[in-house]
């Protein structure tokens, strides 16, 4: 599948805290790989969401990308996004880059606030209020990036209000040089697009209407005429639950074993026939320029969807 600006790239999305072994991921990473998808990207929470059992229990979102960046070749691996709430800053930096290595150089970073209390409390991790976690994030993507791009032989210190480096060695370098692509998204309408102004190599809208999309990208690209950067340097995404059926019968089906009505679907994901998801993917290109998408796959046993949208929804796309 491509990744130029003429055909979208299509990447896979999992949410395995809904029910999934790093097994079970594998297997999807590796038919993704097969079947030409550009990424395989997993959220990091630790908690089931919703009606889901979340059997056998979650699995550490940077712990199976760094299994996965062993047992594939080619597919980037990622995620959606790392919650800054859970890791200090200096480590995380070590894990990412360490992983990137060990695939080569396809990591690609998500990074977020971290939104979903309840995980918090049932694993004893600290959750301040909205103010503090995003300064807790903007400081991490300071020491993140500092870290890694700071030349081999030189010391990093940084002094910040919630972590505070001091001459650390600034090691290991990641594969990719300075660092991964950063991924930044979400619906904060001062702080997200200012920090995408700076850091972003990617923006992600999750699961939003187009008219929210064209809001959400306007305000960064205002952000990025601010400080003088080209906002056509940022690539733009969207994240989007499919469910994808030969005609409107296997649709219903796929609605059905995801828990999920097709007219909610319909009007909020990227729902029906091949030939209407790829009418659907075109008025998003049309209306907001991206160039990425994230198909967020709820039923991971259903190897054959991905087959569906790899043989009768990409080759459209071009």
């Amino acid at each position: 599948m491509s990744t130029d600006s003429a055909a979208p790239s299509l990447r896979i999305f999992t949410e395995p805290q809904q029910g999934a072994s790093y097994d079970d991921l594998l297997t999807v990473a590796r038919h993704a790989e097969a079947t030409g998808y550009d990424a395989f990207f997993r959220s990091d929470h630790y908690l089931h969401m919703g009606s889901a059992t979340g059997l056998p229990g979650p699995t550490d979102a940077w712990i199976t990308l760094a299994g996965l960046a062993r047992e594939t070749s080619r597919i980037r691996l990622g995620t959606l996004m790392t919650a800054a709430t859970f890791r200090h800053p200096g480590p995380l930096a070590i894990t990412v880059a360490q992983v990137d290595r060990m695939s080569g150089g396809r990591v690609e970073f998500g990074l977020g606030t971290g939104w979903y209390a309840e995980e918090h409390t049932a694993y004893g991790i600290p959750f301040p209020g909205l103010g503090e976690r995003f300064d807790r994030f903007a400081e991490q993507l300071e020491v993140i990036t500092g870290l890694w791009s700071t030349p081999e032989g030189e010391e990093f210190s940084f002094d910040g209000e919630h972590y505070t480096i001091t001459a650390s060695p600034a090691r290991p370098k990641p594969a990719q040089r300075p660092g991964p692509p950063i991924l930044i998204g979400g619906g904060g309408p001062k702080r997200t697009p200012a920090l995408a102004a700076r850091f972003a190599t990617e923006f992600n809208l999750p699961f939003v209407d187009l008219d929210t999309a064209t809001e959400r990208l306007a305000r960064v690209d205002a952000a990025c005429a601010e400080i003088g950067r080209d906002p056509a340097e940022i690539i733009r995404s969207v994240a989007l639950v499919a469910c994808v059926g030969r005609d409107d019968a296997e649709v219903s089906r796929r609605a059905g074993r995801i828990g999920r009505q097709v007219d909610e679907l319909r009007a909020n994901g990227l729902t029906g026939t091949p030939a209407e998801i790829v009418d659907r993917i075109g008025v998003w290109r049309e209306r907001t320029g991206i160039t990425r998408l994230y198909l967020q796959i709820l039923d991971l046993a259903d190897l054959d969807h991905l087959d569906l949208i790899a043989e009768q929804v990409a080759p459209q796309l071009g």
